[in-house]
C-alpha cells in the first residue's frame, strides 16, 4: 500500500534502539560516553560506582578481566535515585534498577513484591511507561520443594506486585540465580514511550498458560520483544524447552542445539533474518562451571563471530544446565 503524504507526516518517530556493546574500558569512561543510558559491571572484584547509571551485576563472567556492557541511546541523559531505585532517561528511553536484600523486607515472595510495586509506580508517573525488557537476578533459585521453591515464590511475588502493571502484555524478561549473597535481588528494566511488539515461540507454550506443576503462579513474560523501530529483537531467557518441559535432561549438547533450534524459531516469528552476527551481542548463563569450556567451544564453532557474555549463573529449573538471552539487530 502506497503511503500519502499526510500518512508519513502523521507516522510516529520512532527512537532508534539502544546500542547495546560489551567494552574493556573502565566505569567513569563508559559513563562519561555520549547517551550513556546505563552501564554493567559483573561479579564481586568489579568496580563500585555511585552514579545511578551503573549496576554492579551479582553474576560472575568467565571471562577475565569481564567486560562492561553499555547501552547508549541518542538524546541527553538524565539519571537520578528514589530511595533504593536508580533510573536514567533519554532519548525516549528508560532504564531503572531495585536492588534489594531480602533480609530488609521479609523473604523472596514479599522482597520481589516490593520490587515490582515500586516500579509500577515509578514508571506509572513517566512518559516512557511501555516496559519492554526486565532482568531478575536473584540468589539460591532453585533451593526448595514443589511450591516453596524460591524461585516460584518469586514468582507469586512478582505478579503480587505488579498488579495490573503488565494488562497490556508481559515484556521480554530473565530470572537468573546468582551466587553472590543469597539474600539479593536485582530487578532492573527497560522501558520507551512507545510500545513495541511481543513475540512468542510456536515451538513453545507461552509462559502464561504454563500448568500448575510449575507454581500457582505462572512466570509471566513474552518469549521476545521487538523494539518500537522494528530494529532489534530484545530476546528473553531462552533453554531447552519444548511445549512448556524441559528437554534433554543432564545433557548439555543436546541443550544447547535446542536453544539454538529455539531462538532460530524466535527469528523466524518475528519475521527476521536466521542466525546471529557481530551486532548480536548475548548472554550465555552456564550453570556448572565445568561445562564451561563446552558451551565456549560451541560458541565458536556454531555462533562464530558473535559477541558473548558467558556468566555463571543457575537456570530457574534445576534440570536446565544453560540458557541464552540478548539482543538481535536488523
Amino acid at each position: 500500500m502506497v503511503q500519502s503524504c499526510e500518512d508519513m507526516l502523521n507516522a510516529p518517530a520512532f527512537h532508534p534502539a539502544p546500542r547495546v556493546s560489551y567494552r574493556h574500558v573502565d566505569v567513569d569512561a563508559a559513563l562519561s560516553e555520549a547517551g550513556a543510558l546505563a552501564v554493567f559491571s559483573f561479579g564481586a572484584g568489579a568496580a563500585l560506582s555511585g552514579d545511578p547509571r551503573y549496576l554492579r551485576v551479582d553474576l560472575e563472567c568467565f571471562d577475565a578481566p569481564a567486560p562492561l556492557e553499555l547501552w547508549q541511546v541518542d538524546g541527553v541523559v538524565r539519571h537520578g535515585t528514589e530511595g533504593a531505585l536508580q533510573w536514567a532517561a533519554g532519548g525516549g528511553w528508560l532504564f531503572v534498577a531495585v536492588p534489594l536484600d531480602e533480609r530488609e523486607h521479609g523473604g523472596i515472595r514479599e522482597t520481589a513484591a516490593l520490587a515490582y510495586r515500586r516500579l509500577r509506580e515509578f514508571v506509572g508517573q513517566r512518559t516512557e511507561r511501555h516496559v519492554l525488557r526486565i532482568w531478575n537476578y536473584l540468589g539460591a533459585i532453585n533451593r526448595g520443594e514443589g511450591d516453596a521453591e524460591r524461585y516460584k515464590q518469586f514468582c507469586d511475588g512478582r505478579a503480587a506486585g505488579a498488579g495490573d502493571f503488565f494488562a497490556d502484555g508481559f515484556p521480554a524478561a530473565t530470572a537468573i540465580g546468582h551466587h553472590a549473597d543469597e539474600h539479593r535481588l536485582q530487578v532492573y528494566l527497560l522501558a520507551c514511550d512507545q510500545p513495541g511488539m511481543r513475540v512468542e515461540n510456536p515451538r513453545q507454550v507461552s509462559s502464561w498458560h504454563y500448568p500448575r506443576q510449575y507454581g500457582r503462579t505462572p512466570p509471566g513474560f513474552a518469549r521476545a520483544m521487538t523494539l518500537p523501530a522494528q530494529d532489534v529483537l530484545a530476546i528473553s531467557g531462552t533453554a531447552a524447552v519444548v511445549g512448556h518441559a524441559s528437554a534433554h535432561r543432564d545433557d548439555l549438547d543436546a541443550q544447547l542445539e535446542e536453544t539454538l533450534a529455539n531462538l532460530e524459531a524466535l527469528l523466524r516469528h518475528a519475521d527476521m533474518a536466521a542466525g546471529f552476527d557481530t551486532h548480536s551481542p548475548l548472554k550465555v548463563y552456564v550453570r556448572d562451571p565445568a561445562d564451561a569450556p563446552r558451551v565456549r567451544e560451541f560458541l565458536r564453532q556454531r555462533l562464530p563471530g558473535v559477541p558473548v557474555l558467558m556468566l555463571h549463573g543457575d537456570v530457574c529449573r534445576s534440570e536446565l544446565l544453560v540458557e541464552f538471552d540478548g539482543w538481535r539487530y536488523a
